[in-house]
């Protein structure tokens, strides 16, 4: 399966309604956030193909003293199109890490720099963590959500004890380097 914006909005849609607004913050913020990025410039056009294509439908909510807003809604057409995409072998995970480019060039970073990196990149994985737990209540709780959930939180927890485990050894690798380095 070829995880999109479509698939995206319809899985979000089918938990429950929503505008294109909270789509967004869903996958800027939420639990939603862990899958792919998707824009406004992306979520607005799905919405509108889908609707044209019978997988949404939208109606018009009126607020009092702002503007109105649209809420879409999944159809029964959507729910299909969401179960054939959902019943597809994934495609493969990407993973990339510029914290991880630079690890992999440790002697090339200046060595007084390193912690400033080192323990950005574990507040940034604990923020996560956080981030995921925040979230626990956001969708409803079904044995998927329990299993995705479950798996950020082992993964954030491993990579956070890992941090927090090689930490001094990392800083004292640079300290024998910025020793070295006066010396020289």
């Amino acid at each position: 399966m070829a995880m999109n914006v479509r698939t995206l909005c319809l899985g979000i849609l089918s938990m429950r309604e929503a505008t294109g607004y909270e789509i967004k913050k869903m996958v800027e913020d939420g639990v939603f956030s862990h899958f792919i990025d998707a824009s406004f410039g992306s979520i607005y056009p799905a919405l509108a193909q889908m609707l044209r294509e019978g997988l949404v439908s939208v109606r018009a909510e009126e607020q009092q003293g702002k503007p109105g807003r649209k809420v879409y809604s999944i159809t029964p057409e959507g729910r299909a199109a969401l179960r054939a995409a959902v019943n597809t072998d994934p495609a493969r995970d990407k993973f990339k890490s510029e914290f991880l480019f630079q690890m992999l060039f440790l002697d090339q970073i200046d060595p007084s720099h390193l912690a400033v990196i080192y323990d950005a990149y574990l507040e940034e994985q604990e923020a996560e963590l956080a981030r995921i737990e925040d979230c626990a209540g956001e969708i409803d709780e079904g044995p998927g959500a329990q299993f995705v959930q479950d798996y950020g939180r082992t993964m954030m927890t491993t990579a956070i004890r890992f941090l927090r485990e090689n930490r001094a050894a990392m800083l004292d690798i640079f300290a024998e380097k910025a020793k070295e380095e006066a010396g020289s």
